[in-house]
């Protein structure tokens, strides 16, 4: 089961009194460029999360995420889980005049999440702070050997017909180039072995 990550902020603004929230999500759906995005879990991810009143339209919002992703190996392309522990933090602001939830950058550089509905669905925040603490990449295993860039076989489960072609200047390197051999080792600068330069 699935709770939309909702927290309801109409007591604390009539009253100031703490909100709080707590669910798990299998997923988050959430807009971004306008086009409905998705992002999902490799199981329930629990979150929590309470805000205070600081007076006036504004608030502070806290708590934790605790999301597994589901990312791709960057050298095979397998599933991995990422397990994350995410510490939630913002400021929040209340403009009966936003139509969605938005941030914006405070004088003192501090971001703000802007709400217009006491009904606040935290969607696309806990996306955006997500997707922030997620590493750029990561491998399923540390010696991952990849895919065979000729056949996209995957490596992991044992070689391919390609590797048996070993190219021609690994075995000048391992034997050495034999003299008047037609396939000379090639490199960027093979063309200019034989230049011949003006003696000073």
């Amino acid at each position: 089961m699935s709770d939309t990550p909702r927290i309801h902020l109409g007591s604390l603004l009539r009253t100031s009194s703490d909100a709080h929230a707590e669910g798990n999500l299998d997923h988050l759906s959430y807009e971004q460029g306008g086009a409905e995005q998705t992002l999902r879990f490799a199981r329930l991810a629990p979150f929590e999360a309470d805000v205070n009143s600081l007076g006036g339209e504004e608030m502070y919002l806290q708590g934790h995420f605790e999301p597994t992703l589901v990312m791709e190996c960057a050298r095979c392309l397998r599933e991995v889980e990422v397990p994350l522990e995410i510490k939630l933090g913002t400021l929040l602001r209340y403009d009966p005049a936003a139509e969605a939830p938005y941030l914006e950058e405070a004088d003192t550089g501090e971001e703000i999440l802007v709400f217009g509905d006491p009904d606040l669905d935290l969607s696309a925040y806990l996306a955006e702070t997500t997707l922030l603490a997620a590493p750029l990449s990561v491998l399923h295993a540390p010696d991952c050997l990849g895919l065979c860039q000729v056949c996209g076989h995957d490596l992991n489960e044992g070689p391919c017909e390609h590797m048996a072609q070993v190219p021609v200047e690994e075995i000048d390197d391992l034997l050495g180039t034999p003299e008047g051999t037609v396939h000379a080792r090639q490199t960027p600068f093979a063309a200019l072995r034989d230049l011949k330069l003006p003696e000073d």
